[in-house]
């Protein structure tokens, strides 16, 4: 079905077996010292196992003293990690796929206090506008030093069996820092002219060509366009004839093959995208390098679909497909392609959670983690191959079915039980169906389709419009109850006036209940379900106004998520209001407090749509807690929270019971 998908395709002497790469993705998974872990292996071999032609590590350091990005992430400074990546490069290969472990150093991008220094090494005395870092300008010395670790840290791959070594010049990391106008001003031999700016890594090209030989593949992943327009600086940093220029000049350099994205720290949106950017959104840019150079180009475009990679691929657009977050989502997504097993694909829905939880792991306990395939950066622990298969078709019954309930009964019925599922409504789903209705969310919806037709493979029983009694449950005979009928709107009783006939909930909106258009509305409560009410109802022709107690709009939201909507939001002229707790509601005026001056404020308006979170729901809990032993709370019934809840609470409960 996907003949170009899966033929094979060499880059320089390595054979890659299929068209699909894994490219570099951090998952704060390696020993603290650098080396290589077991989840490691485990994390790549599961992909491997799944049928990636090529796998590419997260970025690895060549100095991991002073040039980490994470406090876990693999290194190659030193000879102690050869057998670990010996290793790893020998799980990837058990399956038939290649290896290649991208080097880096994150220059500015890199977080002082994490590396023990007063200042960042950088081309260019030039802060990072993200993450602010005090820098310095490398002096020659350190640009030698640097270069020779990223060559002898080629040389140790080569050592360890590695099949490729990527060098990460994109995302304005170190390389592309040399690379960029924006962040190079230096008057030396590196910076100034294209050829200037490009001799930092022709120099490192050179070394490992020295090193290794000619034979060994080397690849060059880099930023064809840093689209400083989403940093309002358009006329800066590298635009995409300038990419072209680099594909074009290190084809001459005798690169074996180009790993092609885009964007900066500055402009983070365009290289790890939120949800609202679509497939194949920035393909012109591999198809630009692949119409300039004659060897392979690997494109990354947030593509999610086999039959769009099939398409990219037969219209010539590029050798190799790109992803890191959809093989994260689903470690089998290659092989399912290759068996026609497409429905059964756990589609990234680009919510971000991984990256959220990525840069939080130096600081917090949450590890790493997608928030819809429990298993991910947890294949040592987790996967359906250690899977207890003792259900014996002993019946559950799970209220609720929504994103928890859904992937209880899913691993409930891989384990051999038989998951009896209650919906009251006439269609699965719960919040996640909402989540899919605001403006650009509709891929959150293939998530819902992923369940669907997971319970229907497995023949899991599902009662639509049904609400169980007590006496309904008990006729299953059931060995466990799970509960995962979800949570209702917070609507605080000490809050007047909010059972007015003006006043909704964002249910109410985002189910279509309720369908506001050409009205003032305000909206209290500026979490991600409020600010993406208030961008549907701007989309529908309201003035809106939004309201938030917290210091600032957006509270606790990830900052990429944040920046996305409000980009919208702020561009529909909706006006804000931070720190204004709401104190009662006259009909169609809203009264609020200002938490800072304590000063009162009247605004009039249409409709009110508050948005003050939910709480779990208690329909049942005390009978069900009376009747039933084995009794177990998922999702929102358990706590309120997100998507990433619902899963692991769903998971957990179903791979737990005895």
């Amino acid at each position: 079905m996907y003949n170009q998908l899966f033929s094979s395709k060499a880059i320089g002497t390595m054979e890659v077996p299929n068209r699909i790469v894994m490219t570099a993705m951090g998952n704060h998974l390696a020993n603290e010292d650098g080396t290589v872990s077991k989840e490691d292996i485990a994390f790549y071999g599961a992909r491997a196992r799944g049928g990636i032609g090529l796998v590419i590590t997260e970025c690895a350091c060549v100095d991991f003293a002073t040039g980490k990005g994470n406090l876990r992430q693999i290194a190659v400074d030193d000879d102690k990690h050869i057998p670990g990546l010996r290793a790893l490069a020998e799980e990837v290969h058990k399956y038939g796929s290649r290896l290649a472990v991208q080097i880096y150093h994150p220059g500015r991008q890199g977080i002082a206090a994490v590396n023990g220094v007063d200042s960042m090494m950088a081309p260019s005395q030039t802060e990072c506008q993200c993450v602010h870092q005090p820098t310095h300008e490398m002096t020659l010395e350190e640009i030698k030093r640097v270069q020779g670790q990223f060559i002898s840290g080629a040389k140790r791959l080569q050592e360890a069996g590695v099949d490729a070594v990527e060098l990460h010049g994109a995302h304005g990391y170190l390389i592309g820092q040399f690379l960029s106008p924006y962040t190079n001003h230096r008057t030396d031999c590196y910076g100034g002219s294209f050829e200037n700016r490009m001799r930092f890594l022709d120099e490192i090209i050179d070394g490992v060509r020295q090193e290794c030989g000619e034979g060994y593949p080397v690849l060059v992943r880099f930023s064809v366009d840093e689209h400083m327009e989403y940093a309002g600086r358009p006329e800066c940093g590298l635009h995409l004839a300038d990419g072209v220029e680099i594909a074009k000049h290190l084809e001459q350099k005798g690169v074996d093959a180009l790993d092609i994205s885009a964007g900066i720290y500055e402009t983070m949106n365009v290289a790890w995208e939120p949800v609202s950017f679509a497939q194949g959104w920035k393909m012109e840019g591999p198809e630009a390098v692949k119409k300039a150079v004659g060897i392979p180009v690997i494109a990354a475009s947030v593509i999610r679909d086999p039959a769009y990679a099939e398409q990219a691929l037969a219209q010539g657009k590029c050798d190799f497909v790109g992803s890191a977050r959809a093989f994260f989502a689903d470690a089998e997504w290659a092989c399912k392609a290759k068996e026609g097993r497409e429905k059964e694909i756990r589609h990234c829905i680009s919510c971000l959670y991984c990256m959220e939880t990525l840069m939080a792991a130096d600081t917090t306990p949450i590890p790493m983690a997608c928030a819809i395939n429990f298993e991910g950066c947890r294949e040592a622990q987790y996967s359906e191959g250690k899977l207890k298969k003792n259900g014996n078709g002993r019946v559950v019954a799970v209220i609720g079915a929504g994103p928890a309930g859904m992937e209880a009964a899913r691993v409930l019925a891989m384990r051999g039980f038989k998951p009896v599922v209650f919906e009251k409504q006439s269609q699965v789903g719960g919040q996640v169906l909402l989540a899919s209705k605001p403006p650009k969310k509709e891929k959150t919806a293939t998530l819902i389709e992923y369940q669907k037709h997971q319970l229907e493979k497995y023949g899991v029983e599902i009662r639509l419009d049904t609400t169980p009694g007590i006496e309904d449950i008990k006729a299953l005979g059931p060995c466990a109850v799970f509960v995962s009928y979800g949570s209702n709107p917070i609507m605080p009783s000490s809050i007047k006036g909010l059972d007015g006939d003006k006043v909704y909930t964002p249910v109410e909106i985002l189910n279509g209940g309720i369908v506001l258009e050409g009205k003032n509305v305000c909206v209290v409560g500026s979490g991600m379900t409020g600010i993406e009410t208030a961008e549907l109802l701007c989309e529908q022709g309201n003035k809106v106004s939004v309201f938030e107690m917290a210091d600032e709009i957006g509270p606790g939201i990830f900052f990429q998520n944040l920046i996305d909507v409000m980009g919208r939001v702020d561009s529909y002229g909706a006006k804000l209001y931070p720190k204004r707790r709401l104190v009662e509601i006259d009909g169609t005026t809203a009264i609020f407090e200002t938490t800072d001056t304590k000063q009162r404020e009247s605004h009039s308006f249409d409709a009110v749509v508050v948005s003050l979170g939910t709480a779990p729901n208690m329909e049942l809990r005390e009978e069900l807690e009376k009747e039933f032993g084995q009794l177990k709370y998922l999702g929102d019934a358990k706590k309120a929270g997100r998507i990433e809840n619902a899963i692991r609470t769903g998971y957990l409960a179903a791979v737990q019971l005895d």
